[in-house]
């Protein structure tokens, strides 16, 4: 057994900027399922978007994230992220976070998909997520007990309140975690799907364990496909956006540019156009690649990928990377309010995991990081604010039972995904999966009583999270943003801030649109 005042699952940006906050002042625990650096913050390349040019203003970086976002975001949770986000990154400028600077000193302002202005901040060319991630990890490090290679199995709830986590460390050990506060920060869902820009890791857990917890999850069906993965027979990591707004264009097998026509912004469309587009392209059996011959100094200004691009010996000399669309980023996730706080007392939750809306149907490109920062501090400031006492712990009870019974292997479930709830979708296959991963599902007991081993845990949370997903894409009749039906092609008026709410209490689980 161990208590702490805050438990934090999950070890990305999120997880540290919200333990920044808390980490001199309570005893603060975080377990994460892998290394501490495996995690999708790390991988992020693009950038941190902020309104802090001269020539910029938050208002403006107010209207590009509400067009991408396909009137679906909450407005006021929106204005949060731009506008505290100039201040959050700012102060982060004045503690010592490096950013990348133009040879006369002044910071050097990057342009992505559906940014109308130069707005990205980038550390280390590429490598922006990866910077911002050790800039507070040191800072955070030496305040925190970390818990590696332990996944979470259950939260503990008594009287719908959450008083802690089951974890399960290396050869089964069980651990109870009490805790005063718990924030869930497990980051995405991409390792749900074939093709992925994230880590192996992100299998939707945070997901499950919320949702059987009796939280409310909104927005599932808005899932973002990146355009450029590098490809060879498989996604082998991300190819940023960064290198189409340094003049990189998409091209065929003949040379021809395929988003001539398609949209006005062209190569820097939103990004569920452009992986459409790709995704067309190849379902007509052409290649794809992204042309780098207009982008001056490649390998000095995009390192990260360079040498990707060598690992899988890919010919930079030739200027053409071939790239497919993959699971990049879900735009729905746990709800909570401006402040991190689940529909369960006692949880929180932040990052990729957690629904704030304020990327609606579509994330605007590096608002990502961002988010992390501005809504990770909030959350982190609002614990330390609030005071909690429990007079003692009840105790835990569970039972250790292996393999329920036969599962599907995780490639099956990837390649499943991929095929029926991926860029674009349809009743049939939707209906198919719900099917499927109702009947996989159906007998496992999922409460908090039963502990099964590593891998039919992340199995049994990958099923569940991918049903969600379906029961909430088969429920939108309509495409918008991420969320993409070929039986229901168009944006329908009447499902503007329409949200489908997932809430699963004791016995009963429930669909709600709101």
């Amino acid at each position: 057994m161990l208590e702490t005042d805050v438990l934090i699952i999950g070890s990305g940006l999120a997880a540290f900027s919200a333990a920044y906050e808390l980490c001199r002042h309570n005893r603060v625990v975080m377990v994460t399922k892998g290394k501490l650096d495996r995690n999708n913050s790390v991988l992020a390349q693009g950038g941190v978007a902020a309104a802090i040019g001269s020539s910029d203003h938050w208002s403006e970086h107010l209207y590009d994230t509400l067009v991408a976002g396909n009137k679906h975001c909450n407005e006021q949770a929106v204005r949060t992220l731009v506008e505290e986000g100039a201040a959050v990154v700012n102060e982060l400028i004045h503690k010592g976070m490096k950013f990348d600077k133009n040879p006369d000193g002044t910071l050097h302002f990057g342009k992505e998909g559906a940014h109308r202005t130069n707005r990205i901040l980038h550390a280390g060319g590429d490598a922006t997520g990866q910077a911002l991630f050790a800039f507070l990890k040191k800072a955070v490090l030496p305040y925190i007990t970390v818990i590696e290679n332990e996944m979470i199995q259950h939260l503990i709830t008594v009287d719908g309140t959450c008083r802690g986590a089951i974890g399960q460390g290396e050869n089964n050990k069980i651990t109870i975690y009490h805790a005063r506060q718990t924030v869930i920060a497990t980051g995405g869902i991409g390792a749900l799907y074939k093709h992925t820009s994230n880590q192996p890791l992100a299998t939707g857990d945070g997901l499950a364990l919320a949702y059987r917890a009796g939280a409310k999850l909104a927005d599932l069906e808005f899932v973002q496909f990146h355009p450029t993965l590098l490809y060879q027979k498989e996604a082998k990591g991300l190819v940023s956006e960064a290198v189409r707004g340094e003049g990189g264009v998409l091209v065929n097998e003949w040379n021809e540019r395929i988003m001539e026509g398609v949209h006005p912004f062209k190569d820097l469309a939103p990004r569920d156009v452009v992986a459409r587009t790709i995704f067309n392209e190849m379902k007509k059996g052409r290649s794809v690649f992204l042309d780098i011959e207009k982008v001056a100094h490649f390998q000095q200004k995009f390192p990260t990928i360079t040498a990707l691009c060598r690992k899988y010996k890919i010919q930079l000399d030739k200027k053409r990377i071939p790239v497919t669309p993959g699971a990049h980023f879900l735009m729905g996730g746990i709800e909570v309010d401006g402040y991190g706080q689940t529909s369960v007392e006692g949880l929180y939750a932040v990052g990729e995991v957690s629904f704030t809306g304020v990327h609606g149907a579509n994330r605007l490109a590096s608002n990502s990081l961002l988010e992390c920062l501005v809504f990770g501090k909030r959350t982190g400031r609002h614990i330390l604010h609030k005071a909690r006492t429990i007079s003692r712990y009840p105790p835990v009870r569970y039972v250790y039972k292996g393999m329920p019974k036969i599962l599907p292997a995780t490639k099956q479930i990837q390649h499943k995904m991929m095929d029926c709830v991926g860029i674009i979708r349809h009743e049939n296959e939707l209906a198919t999966i719900v099917h499927e991963f109702t009947n996989h599902l159906d007998g496992i007991p999922l409460d908090q009583e039963v502990i099964y081993s590593r891998e039919a845990a992340t199995i049994c949370n990958m099923l569940t999270a991918g049903l969600l997903i379906a029961e909430s894409s088969l429920a939108r009749k309509e495409s918008r943003g991420g969320h993409y039906r070929s039986d229901f092609p168009h944006e329908k008026q009447e499902w503007e801030h329409k949200r489908i709410i997932k809430q699963s209490a004791i016995s009963t689980k429930q669909s709600l649109i709101l």
